[in-house]
């Protein structure tokens, strides 16, 4: 048996090694990345029912609205992050470390600044606003909802500059460390809410305290730790702080900040629609089925996720067989993860049945729309990663620009005829066209017949 698992273990490591630098570095960051997903996977699987049943399913609905809505704000990001992960890259890639550093303290400064001034308007704002209109929630969780909104907002600034490690992680091909992050404060949520389980009565306050804490711990001390030790050349000094650096990262994450802002509008107004339309109760059934099926989604990105730095690299070397292939096999992997979907899809009234038992119906028809709009979804990914890496966004940040516009209306119309299939089904029609359209442009990119919008 020793001598099958030692026989295991070089073959594995013998086809992990094997190929040029860049890709060994993927393989064995993908390799980590599926063990720390499939663990923030069960995590998240697991904190779901352990949620409903702390509150209700009421409350888990707008709980998730409520993190939708903060999640806008990380527009305000202002493309900064994306900027700073290609062009820190890009540095590396041209040996320019000191100019790395320099990416890394200015981005710091200029987001900790951006998001101190959001923080006081939003503290200013807050007791002015009705959060029960907008959550569309008992006219007595007013109050409770305010200082909720309040709390979530402030951990979600804290963590908005903090994950900045993670960007700088996945710049250096080593998205597996920031994974990592992801997989503690699921944890570290997980044990927290069962504590509460134990402890106190379903309190909407405490479930969001717990959720919004945990993440932000986890990043303090994963930064203390990387700019003291491996990243410690690249630690942020006010000292290094280039103000001039500013506008060279806005040029490309200025694109990116309106594609963020598309993005949002496309990822993040479904659970606000589906309030409106359907009451928050129906927003736990879309989610339940959305998270069962981003299983999928998840599965793709851990090996999409290091491959865009990687892309960044290859393409500043010119590298273009590189790309090619490594495209060629993400195709494949695509293919695979439609036969992962399918399966899941016949399974689904099974795990949900084990998975939340019967404290929430989900319609099969439902399943059937996450299961398609997955397949489309990742589709899509494949060519916006390459693209992404690559700096050639123009054309993306037209389309996500047309899809925001388009999404809400109509979401709400098919929405209304369809009900929580038609929400789905309008992300589908929109990704669809998306991937077709990228798919076009990498084809181009790559057999340097592109031009105008095509290579910009």
């Amino acid at each position: 048996m020793r001598s099958q698992v030692s026989s295991l273990y070089f073959v594995l490591s013998k086809a992990i090694n094997k190929g040029h630098k860049r890709s060994v570095k993927a393989k064995k960051n993908i390799l980590a990345s599926l063990v720390i997903k499939g663990g923030s996977i069960a995590i998240s699987l697991v904190l779901v029912p352990l949620t409903i049943n702390y509150v209700n399913a009421t409350s888990y609905g707008i709980w998730l609205t409520l993190s939708s809505i903060v999640g806008w704000f990380s527009f305000f990001d202002i493309g900064f992050g994306h900027g700073l992960r290609n062009k820190f890259a890009e540095s590396i890639a041209r040996g320019e470390y000191d100019l790395a550093k320099k990416y890394i303290s200015t981005t710091y400064v200029v987001l900790s600044l951006i998001i101190g001034v959001v923080l006081l308007v939003f503290a200013g704002i807050t007791p002015f606003l009705n959060w029960s209109n907008i959550l569309n929630s008992p006219v007595e969780m007013a109050g409770e909802l305010r200082i909720l909104a309040l709390i979530v907002f402030t951990f979600f600034c804290l963590q908005f500059v903090l994950k900045l490690i993670t960007t700088v992680l996945t710049a250096n091909q080593e998205p597996a460390k920031a994974s990592f992050f992801n997989f503690l404060g699921s944890l570290f949520s997980l044990i927290v809410i069962y504590i509460l389980t134990l402890t106190t009565e379903g309190n909407l306050i405490y479930l969001g305290t717990a959720l919004s804490f945990t993440p932000v711990l986890v990043l303090i001390f994963s930064s203390v730790w990387f700019y003291n030790h491996e990243y410690k050349r690249y630690a942020p000094s006010l000292k290094q702080v280039d103000f001039s650096l500013a506008r060279d990262l806005m040029t490309l994450g200025g694109k990116f900040f309106i594609i963020q802002i598309g993005a949002l509008v496309l990822f993040s107004t479904n659970n606000i629609i589906i309030t409106q339309l359907f009451g928050p109760t129906e927003v736990t059934p879309f989610n339940i089925a959305f998270k069962l099926f981003n299983i999928v989604t998840m599965g793709f990105g851990i090996v999409a996720t290091p491959l865009w730095s990687a892309f960044t690299d290859a393409y500043v070397r010119e590298e273009y067989t590189w790309i090619k292939n490594t495209l060629a096999k993400m195709r494949k992997i695509w293919l695979l993860s439609i036969l992962a979907a399918v399966a899941i899809l016949f399974a689904s009234p099974f795990l949900y049945d084990i998975w939340v038992g019967d404290k929430v119906q989900v319609p099969f028809s439902l399943s059937v729309a996450m299961c398609v709009y997955v397949v489309v979804s990742i589709w899509q990914t494949i060519h916006v990663f390459f693209l992404n890496g690559i700096g050639k966004i123009k054309l993306q940040l037209y389309m996500v620009s047309i899809a925001a516009v388009l999404n809400i209306p109509m979401a709400i119309y098919l929405g209304g005829v369809f009900g929580l299939v038609g929400i789905t089904l309008t992300s589908t029609i929109i990704f669809g066209v998306q991937g077709l359209v990228f798919f076009i442009q990498t084809r181009k990119i790559l057999n340097k017949s592109a031009k105008n919008i095509w290579n910009q």
